[in-house]
């Protein structure tokens, strides 16, 4: 029905061996192969993308420079991967790496660099990242692996993707926005600006880039602190550090080295200039988050207006009528954006919800299907098993709200308690603790209610052997609030001297 990228299988077969770090000349233990890291980056690279904001699409050769660049610095590294290099549609400044040589930097960290140089110091170290293995080592100290696979409930970060990405891509959840430590990027550092001087560009900009990373800190400027800051952490021993690197490399610098200033900014500039309609369309995001829902209308017309070709405008626009239950409205943005990027999760699950209020289950559906094939979500998985129940297929509908329940917030919730209404019956056992015992000769049980749902009744069976004659008893209970216990009196008493040989209480039915 959907896919998810089940990886746990794959990592829990590879063998354990020795093996020299290509970038260091180190040896080191590693769990994880070539091969399976190139196909974890792989698996990860769409859904990565698709939480963070889809591909920047509007000035596609800004990332066909980008890619031009990260291929150019990638050819003279110590492990030739299949390197790709992508632009994500995200104010925020931010890059990472997954496994494998899949990177990404956002639209909104290009806007603050100067430089082609700048660039290639930001994508020398995202390549270092991936070249020396720094998150396939995280995952084999179990750091991602923990969080990603062993823990359901993980979300992106506290952002509008937080707490409803489900299945195998929380694997990338956690890759993009795990901290690296000190050395890792030192480490990053240190290669990158190696790897800078041989692809020809002045190693002076990789010290300029962490200074103003620094001075950036300094002022606590939220959108880097929820960005790059978070997995990369700028200090001024990054910055020293850089410079005795260059130092240290100055006898075998040229003049040949390219800063690409006046490139860089030839390439960035449809972009600087389309950046006031971003700004409104971030403003309209914060106004919609608040519920100034109004406001946020006013903010995304004047972006539309000046970048009328930018999907994620109408995409916000249709969310906001949805959120104001205008589902025809909704859909008419939903279709606008889809005409413009056909590849964005988002326009399909919004759409999605749109169509099922409306009474439109088979469209419904396969927009929420592929949305899913996107980016799994909570919020999908919820509305198809809802739609599910709704033809009275409780089986499917029981596996939507399972894959749902992995997400965290009132959406897992929501999931969690849909999914108990539907197994309760089966499984009662599983939502009813109970506990048997002896009170002044009288058989008694503890039964507790685990779920966060109220129970309208339940029965707990009782078998007893005592003197060598079994005996069996089932009293009907309730109801029970959602964490509440309550004692149940079997009936049952027994003397001093009657022999106890068994005694057993079990939840053998309970109803919402």
């Amino acid at each position: 029905m959907y896919r998810l990228i089940l990886l746990l299988p794959l990592l829990l077969t590879l063998g354990t061996g020795c093996a020299v770090n290509p970038v260091t000349g180190k040896s080191e233990l590693s769990f994880i192969s070539e091969a399976s890291e190139i196909a974890i980056g792989q698996e990860q690279y769409l859904p990565s993308q698709q939480s963070q904001g889809g591909l920047y699409r509007v000035d596609r050769e800004l990332t066909r420079y980008v890619n031009e660049v990260g291929q150019r610095v990638a050819a003279v590294s110590d492990r030739q991967l299949p390197y790709e290099f992508v632009v994500l549609n995200n104010s925020v400044p931010n890059a990472w790496a997954l496994p494998g040589g899949k990177i990404a930097v956002n639209r909104g960290l290009l806007l603050k660099l100067s430089s082609e140089a700048e660039l290639a110091a930001v994508l020398g170290h995202e390549i270092v990242h991936a070249a020396a293995r720094h998150g396939a080592k995280s995952m084999e100290r179990g750091a991602i692996l923990q969080g990603a696979i062993l823990a359901t409930a993980i979300g992106v970060s506290d952002s509008d993707y937080s707490n409803y990405i489900v299945g195998g891509a929380q694997l990338g959840a956690q890759l993009m926005t795990h901290r690296y430590g000190r050395s890792a990027e030192l480490e990053s550092d240190y290669y990158g600006i190696q790897y800078m001087v041989k692809a020809g560009y002045d190693p002076r900009a990789a010290i300029s880039l962490q200074e103003t990373f620094v001075k950036l800190s300094e002022g606590r400027e939220s959108s880097w602190l929820e960005g790059l800051f978070a997995s990369h952490p700028p200090s001024r021993e990054r910055v020293d550090k850089n410079r005795e690197t260059v130092a240290a490399l100055a006898p075998r610098l040229t003049g040949d080295l390219e800063t690409g200033k006046n490139r860089y900014q030839q390439k960035l500039a449809y972009l600087k200039r389309k950046n006031d309609s971003y700004n409104a369309f971030d403003k309209a995001n914060t106004l919609a988050s608040s519920a100034r829902l109004d406001s946020a209308l006013k903010s995304l017309n004047s972006a539309i207006k000046g970048e009328p070709g930018e999907a994620r405008f109408y995409g916000l626009k249709g969310d906001i009528y949805l959120e104001k239950k205008q589902y025809r409205e909704a859909n008419i943005y939903y279709d606008k954006a889809l005409g413009l990027d056909a590849d964005y999760y988002e326009y399909y699950l919004g759409r999605g919800l749109s169509l099922s209020k409306l009474g439109r289950s088979r469209a419904a559906r396969q927009d929420l299907k592929k949305s899913n094939d996107l980016l799994p979500t909570a919020i999908a998985m919820n509305e198809l098993g809802e739609l599910s129940l709704f033809d009275g297929d409780t089986k499917t509908a029981k596996n939507y709200f399972q894959y749902a329940m992995g997400a965290g917030g009132e959406t897992g919730q929501t999931a969690i308690n849909q999914f108990t209404k539907l197994d309760l019956p089966d499984n009662p056992g599983k939502y009813l603790a109970v506990k048997p015992f002896m009170d002044h000769g009288r058989l008694v049980a503890i039964v507790g209610n685990r779920t966060q749902l109220n129970i309208s009744s339940f029965d707990v069976t009782y078998l007893v052997t005592v003197n060598g004659q079994t005996l069996q008893r089932t009293i009907t209970s309730g109801p029970i609030r959602a964490g509440q216990q309550l004692r149940v009196n079997s009936g049952f008493t027994f003397r001093e001297e009657d022999n106890l040989e068994y005694i057993r209480a079990t939840i053998s039915r309970a109803n919402i």
